[in-house]
């Protein structure tokens, strides 16, 4: 049974030894190493060859790569590495899989054109100086045709139990049934949407409503499609944690991991969550799980592939049983397993790490994004950089004195900065060149430093660190997506931030590299909002996945003769109290009230509490721990009565399953349009200007998803009944109405 595996996974599998090491991270980042490798190739003669592609086999096994370089006038195959500091300190079990690589190559080489011999090299080229570091040797054909061996040897059982997997994974996905008895209604249009967009390779945005189940409706499709279309990898990704756990429950429910269904589900958690060392270093010396790594992962890699489902738990279970960090382990886990759960940032982030190794492997991948409502803010997030003077100030005031000469000069480059943008607010033209140009010194100067001195940073140093890198990778490929402008915050203070407003052409080759990618959620109208924004492609299907509610199950009632407008909320506050307790005193139940702020909430909670003593009034509370919010959760029990005031748009306006009478009504005092203020009429004119559209997609989408997000929570099976208030009189305009779900019959009365 053939089996086909990238040169550098060969490699990671078999060559590396020793300890974890990460005192050379962050790493030159991406467009950094491009540039580099072709600083490198542009040294070398006119005949030199880049990204050179080899393949060979041993037994059933094909082996596949691309070279970085082959110069034929020296019979030379180079592997070229970007590094930052001395060379000297690049780790051991780093330079044995740099060897190991380039002497496949080697081998590869030799075999497509009958050598005898050929000369390697492992280049490393520091992007700080542009100096090489070049260690040659020469081998002979047969030395690097049994070091081929050996490696294929220490792989090949290995690719013979995955094989094996694969194989019967297809099979048992063939015959896969959905786990219930029949599809909800609207649960397989969506199903078999999914479906045909795998089936034909394309996007898809579904907006489904909630309470059909979507995500065992999306997962299953999926599951289906991939022995027929050759999937290596189902990649479901979900905003919040209890979105992830709908998934592995889901895949549970599909019989993910037992004998009939031989599937590998892994979850994956950020390195905080999972650290059992965060006061110790990424390093042998320092901490426990990562000395011997690499000695100890093969062991533990095989122990974990026998776990089908490998959530947090079970992952910590398998890692600290063999001593090893279980972030690492579930690194290692992600080459292997079939279906990965994990956040958006896994796929999408500049840094994602199954982006990268969906790249690195020739994966074919299908993704699944739920709740994909929040994708445009969460992207932007992602490709926004801020650095904040206060932290500068911090940072400098820890460090040793070699780095203080560094960041006392971007404290200068700083000031020129603040001079020629006066005003509180202020959009830069460009990013500033002499601030980039010390900030590019201040954070080489720290990597040298790491190089000579691995103990770890002054928290404030590492992070004011960390946030330079990332602006300055972000300058790196600063455009019309983004807009750099200057906030300040009190005398001697400000911010200045590389703000991404269109996170368009960062997603674009993420959708490309996937062989399909869904975004569902129940609030993706309209449609062109967020294919202009994510950069979707153009034959991206819409679907509007009938609703299986019907309009008697939910009463839409339109507050007319109020405003929530900002100049009106005071004289509002006294009718929302009322028309609260018109409603309890008709139908007693749990209802939830959804306000803009807190300060709103607060002025109406306390009216309420005071006119209207008898009816039962809790808060939501600024900053609440997740014990907290499960408390007030819990406050929506069974047979229950009480109103629940919430902010709209946090933590209880979406994601919150409250079936049957444990929600039956919410109140909705606010249309969600986000603040008017200085960044977001940034925003609105960049709009406007790219598509024409400024004040709808600034202002306008957002704001009306946060509200039918909302009164989402009221219905959320067939069988529940409720109501839902809209308190504003523009929720009675045609445009506005147009947004509602189209299942609503709002009474305007």
């Amino acid at each position: 049974m053939s089996y086909t595996v990238a040169v550098r996974a060969l490699c990671e599998f078999t060559a590396k030894q020793g300890d974890l090491d990460l005192r050379f991270t962050p790493s030159p980042s991406a467009q950094e190493g491009i540039a580099g490798h072709a600083v490198v190739a542009s040294r070398r003669g006119a005949n030199y060859r880049s990204e050179v592609s080899l393949s060979g086999q041993w037994n059933d096994l094909r082996v596949r790569g691309r070279a970085d370089g082959y110069d034929p006038d020296e019979n030379l195959i180079e592997e070229v590495k970007t590094h930052r500091g001395k060379v000297e300190s690049i780790p051991d079990n780093h330079r044995h899989l740099h060897w190991a690589q380039v002497r496949v190559y080697g081998h590869l080489m030799c075999v497509e054109l009958g050598m005898p011999e050929v000369s390697l090299a492992v280049v490393y080229y520091d992007i700080g100086s542009g100096a090489e570091t070049v260690l040659r040797e020469t081998r002979d054909a047969a030395w690097l045709a049994a070091h081929f061996e050996q490696l294929c040897q220490r792989f090949s059982a290995w690719a013979a139990q995955e094989a094996a997997h694969r194989a019967a994974r297809d099979a048992a996905l063939g015959q896969l049934r959905f786990p219930h008895a029949d599809f909800r209604p609207g649960q397989r249009q969506l199903a078999e949407s999914v479906y045909r967009a795998n089936a034909g390779g394309r996007c898809l945005l579904a907006q489904a409503p909630t309470g059909i189940g979507k995500t065992v409706g999306s997962l299953f499709p999926a599951l289906k499609a991939m022995p027929q279309q050759g999937l290596d990898k189902l990649i479901f990704l979900a905003a919040k944690t209890p979105g992830r756990r709908l998934a592995l429950d889901a895949a549970a429910s599909l019989g993910a991991g037992t004998e009939a269904v031989p599937l590998r589900v892994l979850e994956l958690t950020a390195r905080d969550k999972l650290c059992e060392h965060p006061d110790k270093a990424c390093q042998g010396d320092s901490c426990p799980l990562a000395r011997g790594f690499y000695d100890r992962l093969p062991a533990a890699r095989t122990a974990a592939a026998q776990v089908p489902l490998l959530d947090r738990e079970a992952l910590r279970e398998v890692a600290l049983a063999h001593e090893v960090c279980p972030y690492y382990l579930g690194s290692e886990m992600a080459r292997w397993a079939d279906v990965e759960v994990g956040d958006y940032n896994y796929w999408f982030d500049g840094g994602a790490m199954l982006y990268a190794l969906a790249l690195a492997n020739g994966w074919k991948a299908s993704v699944l994004v739920d709740e994909a409502h929040n994708m445009v803010s969460r992207a932007r997030s992602m490709y926004t950089a801020e650095l904040d003077r206060t932290l500068l100030r911090a940072a400098r005031a820890e460090a040793p004195p070699l780095l203080k000469k560094a960041l006392e000069r971007v404290g200068r480059a700083w000031t020129d900065t603040d001079k020629a943008a006066p005003a509180p607010y202020q959009v830069l033209p460009e990013v500033p060149e002499k601030l980039l140009n010390a900030l590019q010194n201040a954070t080489s100067t720290v990597n040298d430093y790491l190089a000579e001195h691995p103990g770890p940073l002054d928290p404030e140093l590492q992070r004011f660190h960390f946030d330079a890198l990332h602006f300055q990778r972000l300058a790196e490929s600063f455009g019309e997506h983004s807009l750099c402008d200057l906030t300040r915050a009190g005398v001697r203070d400000s911010v200045i931030c590389i703000r991404n407003v269109v996170p368009a052409p960062f997603l674009a080759p993420r959708f490309a590299l996937a062989h399909s990618t869904t975004l569902f959620s129940a609030t993706l109208s309209p449609w062109n909002y967020f294919c202009d924004l994510l950069g979707m492609p153009p034959d991206t299907v819409w679907v509007d996945v009938e609703s299986p509610f019907r309009a008697s199950q939910l009463e839409v009632h339109v507050a007319n003769g109020i405003s929530t407008r900002y100049q009106h909320r005071a004289a509002s506050v006294g009718p929302i109290a009322d028309l609260v307790a018109r409603q309890y005193g008709g139908r007693a139940g749990n209802y939830l009230a959804f306000f803009s702020s807190f300060d709103y909430l607060e002025q109406v909670y306390t009216e309420v509490a005071r006119r209207h003593p008898d009816i039962p009034v809790f808060r939501q509370e600024r900053r609440m721990s997740e014990a907290e919010r499960q408390g007030f959760l819990d406050r929506f029990a069974p047979g229950g009565a009480g109103v629940g005031f919430a902010v709209l748009g946090g933590a209880f306006g979406e994601g919150v399953d409250l079936p049957g009478d444990r929600l039956i009504g919410a109140f909705v005092a606010t249309l969600g349009l986000p603040q008017v203020n200085p960044v977001n009429e940034q925003l609105r004119e960049r709009m406007q200007a790219m598509f024409g559209a400024g004040y709808d997609y600034t202002y306008l989408y957002p704001g009306i998803q946060k509200v039918v997000q909302a009164a989402g929570r009221v219905i959320r099976t067939e069988l529940d009944h409720g109501v839902v208030w809209l308190i504003d009189d523009r929720f009675a305009q045609p445009g506005i109405r147009a947004l509602m779900p189209g299942w609503w019959e709002l009474d305007t009365r």
